[in-house]
């Protein structure tokens, strides 16, 4: 064995205060340090704006990236407070901006639903920023506030008078921390065009002001996101390309009190052979679905088998559909939005509420059977298309089965030992 060098105790653990833990371990909270973890700052602000829409006092946010390489975020909601906190006996906002777990998102009084729920978002931004800036239109006032690598450079300051309300933050990302700074446009207007249509009439802009960064006619890029059809024409949108299977879009919607959640579906199979199923939790979306998805999934297998027996396309149990079978062509958000969501982690990529499933599977089958049967001409195109798709994948089967056993007499392998060299 090695002779021991060095000594381990008490005095050799670390203990990192405030967001220092955030610039030393930044992939902990946005990912990763890459384009991704840049452009996921951007969200968390972004997230909070849709929170106040969420809770019905936000219709408009205003998204910039600006020429020194900033990001600037208006919206028209309450403002964050200003006011004492009673514990830190410091102002509110400077206690969002600077405490981790710090936000409107934990007790009963904020955000009865709300997207980021750890607390950490506007923290982590200011924490990974050179220089952050943060103005209130509040109480009557204009309050304001920065910071350099999240530290606040004063007091918060109470400015001039003020009739409306809202919060503007705009933040320098620190390029000793990330591989990159230059945010992408496109990245950026496709996740907004997303929150859009998950938040049903929410007006969203993105404006490029950066130099260089011009349309066709010169002007600087922009784009202006309002959807009054909600997920319904996200469908709409995805599947503008692909050619409808069947002209309806499936909409629902429905809400558990005692659950305190409520359910979006909308879906509609198109003409192709790839499943888009997208689902969202309080319009995070879920990459790596989740319970939701879990009982979407199960409820539509079930009814579309269901329905296809009751018509006589399937007679035989044996001849059942697949949930790869029914999905192949689908197009489907699940937008569902909960008061406590569990969420794998700060980027909100899995949701795991067990009592999600059994709510969303609740409901897909309630009202997907009761589309069925009020819709039966639509229904057996749909059944008809996963019947070639099962037949598809039959053949496959069958085809790569006999591929393998040709291979294997080739090789010599499964044949009798005296016939076998």
């Amino acid at each position: 064995m090695s002779e021991q060098t060095g000594s381990y105790d008490a005095s050799s653990i670390t203990v990192l205060e405030g967001l220092a833990a955030v610039r030393k371990r930044p992939s902990m909270y946005i990912g990763s340090t890459g384009e991704r973890g840049l452009h996921h700052l951007v969200y968390e602000i972004v997230d909070n704006a849709v929170d106040e829409a969420l809770a019905g006092y936000c219709t408009e946010v205003n998204i910039s990236l600006m020429p020194d390489g900033s990001v600037q975020v208006i919206d028209n909601g309450r403002g964050i407070p200003v006011d004492i906190h009673p514990i830190e006996k410091k102002p509110a906002l400077e206690v969002v901006l600077t405490v981790l777990h710090a936000g409107g998102k934990f007790g009963d009084g904020g955000y009865s639903v709300s997207g980021g729920l750890h607390g950490v978002g506007v923290s982590v931004v200011n924490a990974l920023s050179s220089d952050l800036s943060v103005e209130v239109h509040r109480d009557g006032f204009i309050w304001r506030q920065s910071y350099k690598i999240g530290v606040p450079n004063a007091s918060v300051a109470k400015g001039e008078a003020s009739t409306r309300t809202g919060t503007t933050v705009q933040f320098w990302p620190d390029a000793d921390i990330f591989e990159m700074t230059d945010f992408s446009f496109e990245i950026l207007s496709t996740r907004f065009r997303e929150m859009a249509f998950l938040n049903r009439g929410l007006i969203l802009t993105l404006t490029d002001l950066r130099a260089g960064h011009v349309d066709e006619k010169g002007d600087a890029l922009a784009v202006r996101y309002q959807y009054q059809g909600g997920i319904a024409d996200f469908v709409r949108h995805l599947n503008s390309t692909r050619g409808e299977q069947h002209k309806s879009i499936i909409y629902f919607e429905t809400e558990d009190k005692k659950l305190k959640s409520s359910l979006e579906v909308a879906m509609q199979w198109n003409t192709g052979f790839s499943e888009s199923v997208y689902t969202f939790a309080n319009t995070i979306h879920t990459h790596e679905g989740g319970t939701h998805e879990e009982g979407f999934r199960t409820a539509l297998t079930s009814i579309i088998n269901k329905f296809g027996e009751e018509q006589g396309f399937i007679k035989k149990k044996e001849d059942r559909l697949t949930g790869e079978d029914v999905r192949e062509g689908l197009t489907a958000i699940v937008s569902i939005k909960l008061a406590e969501p569990q969420f794998e982690g700060q980027t909100k990529t899995k949701l795991g509420n067990t009592e999600s499933k059994s709510f969303t599977q609740k409901a897909v089958n309630e009202f997907l059977s009761q589309w069925f049967e009020a819709n039966p001409s639509e229904g057996k195109d749909i059944v008809r298309k996963s019947i070639d798709a099962a037949a598809a994948r039959v053949a496959a089967r069958k085809a790569r089965d006999l591929s393998r056993n040709r291979k294997g007499l080739l090789e010599g392998r499964g044949m009798p030992g005296k016939l076998a060299s």
